[in-house]
C-alpha cells in the first residue's frame, strides 16, 4: 500500500473513532436547579470551544434578561480580531426546558433551530458557570468577572475534561478594558 493511500486510511479510523467516542459519551447532566433571577446579567466569557463566529473574540460577554413571556433575551457581544477590533453582537432567544430546573436551555439564534445550552456547573454564589452541549462541540466558561484566578481557571478546566471535552479545542479569551465592553444591546 502506498503512503497516500496508508495515510488516508489512518485518518478514516482516526474519524471513526473519535465518532464512535462522541456518540458513546452519556448525556451531560446540568446542574439540579438554577435561580433565573440570579443568573440574569452580565456574564464574562474566559474560555470556550467557540462557534465560527466567536473563533477571533476578543472581550466577549454574554447577557441574559428576563422576558415577561418567561423567556430569556440573550446578547453576546465582543470585539472582532482584537482589543480594538469592531463589536460583534448577536442576538438570541433562550426557552428554557420544562422540567429541567431552569438548567437546560433552547438557544433561537436562527428560527426554526433551537441549540442546546445546559448550564453544567454553576458556583454555589453564582460567579462562574460552565454551559455545555451533549454534542460535545461547544462550550463556554464563564465568570461575573473579565478575569478569574489561575487555581479558579484550572479548576474549571477540570470540570471542562470531566464534562467530555478535550482542553485541545478550548481557547482562553482575551479580557481587557471591562468599562469597554458595554455597547447598546
Amino acid at each position: 500500500m502506498n503512503l497516500p493511500k496508508k495515510m488516508l486510511l489512518a485518518c478514516g479510523i482516526v474519524l471513526v473513532c473519535a465518532c464512535v467516542h462522541a456518540g458513546s459519551l452519556p448525556p451531560i447532566k446540568p446542574v439540579e436547579h438554577v435561580d433565573l433571577p440570579r443568573f440574569m446579567g452580565d456574564w464574562y466569557v474566559i474560555a470556550t470551544i467557540p462557534t465560527r463566529f466567536e473563533k477571533n473574540a476578543y472581550n466577549a460577554v454574554e447577557t441574559y434578561k428576563a422576558q415577561p413571556d418567561g423567556n430569556i433575551y440573550t446578547a453576546f457581544r465582543f470585539n472582532n480580531g482584537s482589543y480594538e477590533g469592531p463589536v460583534k453582537a448577536i442576538h438570541s432567544t433562550a426557552f428554557v426546558k420544562a422540567g429541567s430546573g431552569n438548567a437546560v436551555w433552547g438557544v433561537q439564534v436562527f428560527w426554526p433551530v433551537k441549540a442546546q445550552y445546559i448550564v453544567a456547573y454553576l458556583k454555589e454564589d453564582y460567579s462562574q458557570t460552565i454551559v455545555a452541549r451533549d454534542a460535545r462541540d461547544y462550550t463556554w466558561v464563564m465568570a461575573r468577572t473579565p478575569t478569574i484566578s489561575q487555581a479558579d481557571y484550572d479548576a474549571l478546566m477540570v470540570r471542562v475534561v470531566q464534562l467530555g471535552y478535550s482542553l485541545q479545542d478550548v481557547r482562553k479569551v482575551p479580557q481587557q478594558r471591562p468599562d469597554a465592553q458595554h455597547p447598546e444591546m
